[in-house]
């Protein structure tokens, strides 16, 4: 097993290994247990076994889930079962899940301690750690959340054992992002064939992919500065997801966002990275994208928490691990994304 500290005001510990869901602790007697419809059955029972849950709430699965329809009824339910100020919500699942549970967790009562259980790739690599919670709205994605860090993480390889394929690579991209921005080393070993579950290197590879994101937060919780660099891919990820209504991804859109800001950042006069984030799309093999123009992703752009009074704002990449925000004008985002377009995989109709 390998543990992670997240340092800051509130620290917590990060574990990554097996059987973690059998035989949890914590301090909390009343506990409202949230999950997404869809989770295996054993990992629910694992987890009610080991923590007695006052209540334990279904919600729909991955973005489905959040919604301030879907928070308001959780929110309802999490009353009705008297959950006190010294009570807890624990979210087991994707990231999807667990960004709703914790804004739950942050909401009720002002706040109650928050405990997360992610059981996909992508929710150990990215949404469990760092505290960032929320919702989505038509407008855009997590345009309504808060900052509150978990009590702990535990991360419990065998459920990786459970996802289909297109599932584990959709995850797999925050954790090459994370090689982009900081520890070069991920890229080689997120494409390698035993990053798979029950493969060689996933939980090593896994925990220093969540190192670098704990590292970061450590240092900028509330991203005033370098925790903006983690959204390298997302400006147009964030678009993609929105306009698709979320019939592609979030780790099938944050695959196609790299490559477009990898193209960014040789246009703006950085190193050609190209090459890594085309070889990730291959590994990946992302849903194709339906016909798209600039001004269908310009909006959603536009409204990205990174964008201020004087335009859209992205992270870039000078080389590999010197990763740097800029604001980029709107004649060079559309030249970029032409040139994207003819390098990314698309649907048979024309547009």
């Amino acid at each position: 097993m390998r543990r992670i500290e997240v340092g800051g005001a509130q620290p917590y510990g990060v574990e990554v290994g097996t059987g973690l869901l059998s035989g949890l602790q914590i301090p909390q007697r009343h506990i409202a247990l949230i999950h997404p419809v869809d989770l295996p059955a054993q990992f629910v029972e694992a987890v009610q076994a080991s923590l007695s849950p006052t209540v334990t709430i279904e919600v729909p699965a991955r973005d489905d889930c959040k919604t301030l329809a879907v928070l308001s009824g959780v929110l309802s339910k999490i009353a009705a079962a008297n959950i006190p100020r010294d009570g807890a919500v624990v979210g087991l699942g994707g990231g999807a899940a667990t960004d709703l549970a914790g804004f739950a967790a942050a909401s009720y009562l002002r706040g109650v301690a928050f405990y997360t259980l992610p059981t996909t790739l992508l929710g150990m690599v990215d949404a469990a750690v760092g505290g960032k919670t929320g919702v989505n709205l038509p407008e855009g994605k997590n345009l309504v959340g808060a900052f509150w860090p978990p009590k702990a993480v535990w991360c419990d390889t065998d459920t990786l054992a459970t996802l289909p394929d297109a599932v584990f690579r959709e995850g797999a991209a925050e954790g090459f992002k994370h090689g982009l921005i900081s520890d070069p080393s991920l890229l080689e070993r997120v494409l390698s064939p035993e990053f798979r579950p029950g493969g060689a290197n996933l939980a090593d590879t896994l925990a220093d992919a969540i190192a670098v994101k704990a590292g970061v937060v450590t240092r900028d919780l509330t991203e005033q500065g370098e925790r903006a660099f983690l959204n390298f891919g997302h400006t147009l990820a964030h678009a993609l997801e929105a306009v698709t209504g979320h019939a592609v991804t979030h780790g099938e859109a944050v695959g196609y966002g790299m490559h477009y800001a990898a193209i960014l950042s040789r246009i703006m006069g950085g190193k050609d990275l190209t090459p890594h984030t085309l070889a990730f799309l291959k590994w990946q093999r992302p849903a194709p994208l339906p016909p798209l123009i600039f001004e269908d992703v310009m909006p959603y752009m536009a409204r990205d928490k990174k964008a201020d009074a004087q335009g859209v704002r992205f992270v870039l990449l000078h080389d590999l691990a010197r990763p740097y925000l800029v604001r980029v004008p709107e004649a060079v985002l559309r030249g970029a994304f032409e040139e994207w377009k003819t390098q990314v995989i698309y649907r048979s109709e024309a547009r």
